[in-house]
């Protein structure tokens, strides 16, 4: 009998912990993204600090890409309809091209219009070279950016990943295949709420 009431209290006591952690946010990343400095689809400059203060997602991607790139987008931009349905406001979205060579602000652009994706508050960033990007993936998204030697594709990551209002990578979330779509939407609205 003293087991069984020993067993519901730690069933009250794990039920309580479990609604509370509810209230606070739970990543599975902690890595502060380094300063950048970078160009996008329009020309236009877009660097860290006018990112802080907002929630965003960012992801890695090519515009010659013959396998992941293009399904990533397309769950990017369903992700994107998705959050403005449910009213989320003040995020942003950020693509790193992974071939900076070939993917000018034009080609960038080009790529972008096969989609439905709203353009507004999503940026496609070039304007650095392959070793840079390369650093940055690993040293920010801890994710690789590699040529691959035997073909003219860059392998790259597929997650998308949440950062905070801080430039803190907080969470990563498949991206290419069975991606997580209600989850990250609350994920953002939660961080977007937040002061």
């Amino acid at each position: 009998m003293k087991l069984f009431r020993y067993m519901i209290i730690v069933g009250i006591v794990m039920i309580v912990l479990s609604a509370c952690s509810n209230s606070d946010f739970q990543g599975n990343m902690d890595v502060e993204v380094k300063d950048f400095k970078n160009t996008n689809q329009d020309g236009k400059e877009v660097n860290l600090s006018d990112l802080k203060g907002k929630v965003w997602i960012a992801d890695f991607v090519f515009t010659n890409c013959t396998t992941v790139c293009p399904p990533m987008t397309k769950n990017m931009s369903d992700l994107q309809d998705m959050l403005n349905e449910e009213g989320v406001k003040d995020y942003r979205i950020v693509s790193f091209s992974v071939d900076p060579e070939r993917d000018t602000p034009e080609a960038l652009k080009e790529y972008i219009s096969h989609y439905e994706a709203d353009e507004s508050n999503w940026d496609l960033l070039t304007g650095y070279d392959g070793k840079y990007i390369r650093e940055f993936a690993e040293k920010s998204f801890q994710t690789l950016a590699i040529p691959d030697p035997n073909s003219d594709q860059i392998m790259h990551g597929t997650s998308f990943y949440l950062v905070d209002k801080e430039g803190t990578v907080v969470k990563s979330y498949a991206g290419n295949m069975d991606v997580p779509f209600d989850e990250i939407v609350l994920d953002v609205k939660q961080l977007t709420e937040q002061p």
